[in-house]
Order: structure tokens, then C-alpha cells, then sequence
């Protein structure tokens, strides 16, 4: 059994989002996602095979969907359920503090 905190060895520069899967199986995968500042690149889109639930531990976020240009602020606590191919995209995570993500994907 290995025990561990979503606070630690995070890397002290993030030139790019972190990504982390935590545990991962045939039917689901839970991944660890550190961002700074980070954005999905303009008309990027993240098209996913799986559903995923995501959930907002520390720091702020806004998601932007792009069918009808919906945009769901985050903040610490925050979670949301994407369905499979419900296409989305980060368009602002806060500049000045890690932002830690703990998604599922199922």
C-alpha cells in the first residue's frame, strides 16, 4: 500500500500543465492535473472517448464547452461530470497559484 498527498512532488516550475495518473485499471483511470496559468491551446478541444469527472482541490479554473459557448467557473470544491465526447476546453486556470485537478475517467 503506498500513501502519498495530492499536495506533494509536484514540480516547482510548470512550463506546462502536469499530468499524473494515480491509479488506473481496465474500466477507469483517476489522474492528478497541476496547472498555472495553463490554457487549452486556442481551437483545441478535448474530445474524450470516456466520461470524465473532474473535481477542483486547490486553486480556480473555468471550462469552456463548445456547444453553446458555455463557460462553468471552478474554485476549490467545485466538481462537474463531462459526458464522453462532450467537447470542452480550459480557458483560464489562476496565473499566480497551482490549480490541482483530480479527474476520473470511466
Amino acid at each position: 500500500m503506498k500513501h502519498r498527498s495530492l499536495f506533494t512532488d509536484i514540480p516547482p516550475e510548470l512550463p506546462q500543465e502536469f499530468f499524473e495518473d494515480i491509479l488506473k485499471t481496465d474500466s477507469f483511470r483517476v489522474e492528478r492535473i497541476v496547472s498555472k496559468g495553463h490554457i487549452t491551446p486556442e481551437n483545441e478541444w478535448y474530445d474524450q472517448k470516456d466520461n470524465e469527472w473532474v473535481l477542483v482541490v486547490e486553486g480556480e479554473a473555468t471550462l469552456l464547452f463548445e456547444e453553446g459557448m458555455k463557460t462553468v467557473p471552478l474554485k476549490a470544491g467545485d466538481h462537474i461530470n463531462i459526458p464522453a465526447h462532450a467537447r470542452h476546453r480550459v480557458s483560464w486556470t489562476k496565473p499566480d497559484t497551482e490549480t490541482v485537478w483530480l479527474a476520473i475517467f470511466y
